[in-house]
Parts: C-alpha cells; structure tokens; sequence
C-alpha cells in the first residue's frame, strides 16, 4: 500500500502533494515542506497510509476524537 502526502490548508481544505511507496522518501517530504512552511499560515503537512487516493481523504477529513488519558 503507497503512502499519501498531503497539504491541509484551513479550513480543512486537502491538496494531495506526492503519492509514495516507501515511508522513509514520503516522510523526508513531509518534513522538507514542513520546514519551508511558515508557523502562522495554519497549514499542515500529512503523511498517510491507505490502499487508495480517496480512503486517504477520508481518514483526513474524519475529525479525531480527543484522547483521554487517565481516569476521570
């Protein structure tokens, strides 16, 4: 399965960057674009791993739930 590079711009607006079939190449690029990329503009650089384009999307665009860690 290829890994899928990403740039999410605010709000949540997803443009696919590269498609890659080893993580070490697909996580330089992540982190060369995250590095020429400004703090304050809100943009985000995502890594994925899905069998296709579109379940990639759809695992990015799905908010996360908050993590709990410990007991309430």
């Amino acid at each position: 399965m290829p890994y899928f590079v990403y740039k999410i711009s605010p709000p949540r607006q997803l443009e696919h960057l590269d498609t890659v079939d080893q993580y070490q190449r697909a996580r330089e690029l992540v982190r060369e674009r995250r590095q020429s990329e400004p703090r304050e503009t809100g943009v985000e650089y995502r890594l994925i791993f899905a069998r296709q384009q579109g379940e990639a999307e759809r695992l990015l665009s799905t908010p996360r739930e908050t993590r709990v860690i410990g007991e309430d």
